[in-house]
């Protein structure tokens, strides 16, 4: 389990840089292997993969559970099996700290 999931989002309503693609790199390194960071290091994603629909929807109420209670909201895509978690800061228009403290809550779900 990551160090990060004792950590809790900090409100942020922008006036932050968001984080250099070296700390992106950093911070990613924390995670599960799966996530990945796009080009211009302004966000990360992993595509959550399950047995059927009914626990792809429960999944998908925990991260929405996690993303209420660190305020901090991601974008999903949700389909037949599966459940692709994106995570940016909007308010910078890049990554934050916050990022990837819910995506290690999000792993922690797994416990894997």
């Amino acid at each position: 389990m990551s160090d990060l999931t004792a950590k809790h989002c900090v409100p942020c309503e922008g006036g932050l840089q968001p984080m250099s693609a070296t700390e992106a790199r950093e911070f990613l390194g924390r995670l599960h292997a799966d996530w990945t960071l796009n080009e211009d290091a302004t966000e990360i994603r992993r595509d959550f993969l399950f047995k059927g629909f009914n626990r792809t929807m429960g999944f998908v109420n925990a991260v929405a559970w996690i993303a209420n209670s660190e305020n901090h909201h991601p974008d999903l895509e949700v389909g037949w099996g599966h459940c692709l978690v994106r995570f940016s800061t909007h308010a910078i228009k890049g990554l934050s700290e916050n990022d990837f403290i819910c995506a290690a809550k999000v792993d922690a779900l797994l416990d894997e």
